[in-house]
């Protein structure tokens, strides 16, 4: 394995680590979004629930859910950028032409994640994106 790869592996496992619910065996709301830089509110917003459900229900399936699919288009970013913070800053700021300058997140946040894959795996593959 080379030392690119097995960086972006301890990238990501890092990240992993730094999102979960102590002692608990799912992703943490407000550690994802204090990683991701957005406000609870606004984490609420991107995953179709009540902004309490954050706080409250952190373990709400259909928040669960929304993460995980967060989780699964940053790690996607990273293994093509190779770089975790510039994945997360993709994620939510950068807009994709393709599909109507809609940013990942927003893609995400409509139940899109097939979206975004491949538009990462065409950039992977030398689309121009």
């Amino acid at each position: 394995m080379s030392a690119a790869a097995q960086h972006t592996i301890s990238m990501v496992s890092g990240f992993m680590d730094s999102i979960q619910e102590p002692r608990k065996p799912y992703i943490s709301p407000a550690r994802f979004a204090k990683a991701a830089g957005v406000s609870v509110q606004a984490l609420a917003a991107l995953a179709g629930v009540h902004r309490n459900t954050v706080s409250q229900h952190p373990d709400s399936g259909r928040l669960q859910d929304r993460l995980r699919d967060m989780v699964k288009a940053i790690v996607a970013a990273v293994a093509l950028t190779g770089d975790l913070d510039k994945a997360i800053y993709w994620f939510r700021n950068e807009p994709i032409a393709d599909y109507r300058h809609k940013t990942a997140a927003e893609l995400v946040a409509e139940g899109r994640l097939d979206a975004v894959l491949a538009y990462l795996e065409d950039l992977r593959n030398g689309a121009s994106g």
